[in-house]
């Protein structure tokens, strides 16, 4: 498995990375041309719940990342897991979000998931 990267869906796209978005919700200000995703995985994204209740507040962001874990064990997040597993064994893939602090993101929780069954 090669490594998994995070990246903003503002920053600039590399070639030869497979972008899937991994937010629920679709970012603001960005066309789905401009995107240049390769998979939008919504089930792999925390709950609605869990992201209101995280709202992006630093002090809990270790709760919020054991509880999105726990989320992340059932299905469908459980099945769009294993897709993004299968999906970085044989290519560069990139997680790609639109919040502003990436290293207390789902998105750099799904990293540190992939990264350690590499």
């Amino acid at each position: 498995m090669r490594e998994v990267g995070v990246v903003r869906i503002y920053d600039e796209v590399t070639a030869g990375e497979y972008r899937v978005l991994v937010d629920r919700v679709w970012p603001r200000g960005v066309s789905k041309e401009a995107a240049h995703l390769d998979l939008w995985l919504k089930d792999v994204a925390p709950s609605t719940e869990l992201r209101r209740w995280y709202g992006h507040d630093p002090e809990r962001y270790e709760e919020f990342r054991r509880r999105y874990e726990a989320e992340l064990a059932d299905p469908p997040a459980a099945d769009a897991l294993r897709r993004l597993k299968e999906l970085a064994a044989d290519r560069r893939v990139v997680l790609v979000t639109a919040t502003k602090d990436v290293p207390r993101s789902n998105a750099a929780v799904l990293a540190s998931l992939l990264n350690l069954t590499a």
